[in-house]
């Protein structure tokens, strides 16, 4: 008799179960993973006015005796300003956009109790609860 090879393999129940299982795996994990990109931006936005502008900005003021006008905005930063006398720039080496994208928006003097206003209109572009500020740090998407 001839000894037949018996070819060891899943059955198709078996694959329906690893595939059922990794079903119900991913709909525990998808629901707490969402969000988490909007809120990585918020941070990285955050993080790009609270240390790369906070720490281009107090140079400038050093070198200048004073902080940029809205008008020079924060590409005063990168190009020195027409009348700037004591700028040692670039205090910025590249143009910094925020995470949806966009330019960020300055005003000097600051209106919300600081020297100077940076913000991001977010992911809608427009003024709105999506905003991301330098002076409420607990503002949230």
């Amino acid at each position: 008799m001839r000894h037949l090879k018996r070819i060891k393999a899943f059955t198709l129940i078996e694959i329906m179960l690893v595939v059922i299982i990794i079903g119900i795996l991913a709909s525990m994990v998808v629901p707490r993973l969402s969000g988490r990109s909007e809120q990585a931006r918020v941070s990285v936005s955050r993080a790009d006015m609270d240390v790369s502008f906070a720490t281009a900005l107090k140079l400038y003021e050093i070198d200048n005796g004073k902080f940029p006008t809205t008008e020079e905005g924060l590409a005063a930063l990168s190009v020195a300003p027409s009348g700037a006398k004591h700028w040692k720039g670039p205090y910025l080496d590249r143009k910094i956009l925020d995470p949806w994208g966009e330019e960020y928006h300055y005003r000097y003097p600051g209106l919300n109790g600081s020297a100077y206003d940076i913000f991001s209109l977010g992911a809608d572009g427009t003024q709105s609860s999506d905003d991301v500020n330098s002076w409420d740090a607990v503002s949230q998407p």
